[in-house]
């Protein structure tokens, strides 16, 4: 849903989506083992062709703020291209991904059979299909390369101009969460929104106007904070964490409308969040 709506606004071409499961020591109530959520993450994105399940943040020795995984991707793709990811803020002049700075660019390949060069790049694995048509718009020339030394994140790729911006996915639960008095660090605050940047979709009719004006940092960064409108009947909008647990404890068959049949198959064979009576 915030996909549709980003490329609708005409200023985004999303490549990726990452899914990042909280630390089991979050401490949530009824949060199960995150050797179940990653599975059951990983079921719901199988057979998608651009979002990823990424572990790293339950693999910590602790639980890990907001913050600390959005910096972690970042600094991660930084060291994936070699180059420096802009900030919503304060937007690169230079390529984002593309040449590592301060080196002359070299061929991606040696002979100029066209031919036989790839037309698809590798992006964090399955997301390469829309990178790819970004990178082959223009004619046959010099690309700019880097090999990718994590098997999990793909191959040998190429890139142009292209300015990658990481944003924070969330809820209008969420943001309001944002002024509650001493409920977040206010430098994580203005990390989280000055220099990354969020999408916000509403929950339950949530007025995100005022919820906004009711924090400064959030009044501040504004034009980073992304609202996705579209209709209030679409699809996804029944789409609920919440809703699903309680669907499942409750024998409820609409649990059909939230969950994939794979992730219901997974919940059953072992046996979460459902009740006493089974």
């Amino acid at each position: 849903r915030a996909r549709d709506y980003l490329h609708k606004t005409g200023r985004f071409i999303v490549i990726g989506g990452i899914v990042s499961p909280v630390h089991d020591s979050y401490g949530k109530q009824g949060l199960v083992s995150s050797r179940h959520r990653l599975t059951m993450c990983q079921l719901a994105v199988q057979s998608s062709d651009w979002i990823r399940v990424d572990p790293w943040e339950c693999y910590q020795d602790t639980w890990q703020t907001t913050c600390s995984v959005l910096e972690h991707h970042r600094d991660l793709m930084k060291r994936v291209t070699g180059c420096i990811l802009s900030n919503v803020n304060t937007p690169s002049l230079t390529p984002v991904i593309g040449q590592p700075q301060n080196e002359s660019p070299q061929p991606i390949y040696q002979n100029s059979n066209l031919s036989n060069k790839p037309t698809a790049a590798k992006f964090l694995g399955k997301v390469g299909e829309s990178l790819s048509r970004i990178c082959c718009v223009r004619p046959p020339m010099e690309r700019f390369t880097f090999v990718d030394e994590n098997a999990n994140l793909g191959t040998v790729m190429r890139y142009e101009e292209i300015e990658l911006r990481i944003l924070l996915l969330c809820g209008s639960d969420l943001v309001e969460s944002f002024c509650i008095p001493g409920l977040w660090n206010e430098a994580d605050m203005e990390v989280i929104v000055g220099d990354f940047g969020i999408v916000v979709v509403p929950r339950d009719g949530a007025d995100t106007d005022r919820i906004m004006n009711h924090s400064s940092v959030l009044r501040k960064y504004k034009n980073n904070i992304l609202v996705v409108k579209d209709d209030v009947n679409h699809p996804m909008s029944v789409v609920s964490s919440t809703k699903s647990r309680l669907a499942l404890q409750h024998g409820d068959g609409h649990v059909v409308d939230y969950l994939s049949q794979p992730v219901i198959d997974y919940i059953l064979k072992s046996q979460l969040y459902l009740n006493a009576s089974g």
